[in-house]
């Protein structure tokens, strides 16, 4: 029975954070196309951004989720290797409303922020989805 229990969790959990990734992509002006979910634990995201920052004039920038350490910004790196991480959002919230993801990417691009040193921040444990549940949207 607990398979069950754990397989309908995970359901509602991903909806709930797809639709928490569209109600980002909405507010930075892209549809839910320019995101993808990673379900493997730790669970992680990516929202492709059409915006360039200053810095990086010729790399894609996206924003990466995971469930451990929360919001970041990234750009590509060359061909075929890890996202360079910019910045971490920080903070205790590790789904904040999409309005400060807006305004955290904002800052960024204008300079206001400077990017991050080495390491990241660790805001929760990977897994305990049933955590996460009630701060995803509910559809």
């Amino acid at each position: 029975m607990s398979g069950l229990i754990d397989t309908d969790l995970e359901f509602w959990f991903q909806r709930g954070l797809r639709a928490y990734l569209g109600e980002v992509a909405r507010a930075l002006g892209f549809g839910l196309e320019s995101c993808t979910v990673d379900v493997d634990v730790p669970v992680s995201a990516y929202v492709a951004v059409d915006w360039r920052l200053r810095r990086f004039p010729d790399r894609d920038v996206a924003l990466l989720w995971d469930e451990v350490h929360g919001w970041a910004v990234a750009v590509e790196a060359a061909c075929g290797e890890e996202m360079i991480v910019l910045a971490y959002l920080g903070g205790a919230d590790i789904l904040p409303p999409p309005r400060v993801l807006v305004g955290f990417l904002t800052a960024l691009r204008a300079g206001a922020v400077e990017p991050d040193g080495p390491g990241s921040p660790v805001l929760r444990r990977a897994g305990s989805h049933q955590e996460l549940l009630p701060l995803l949207p509910a559809r």
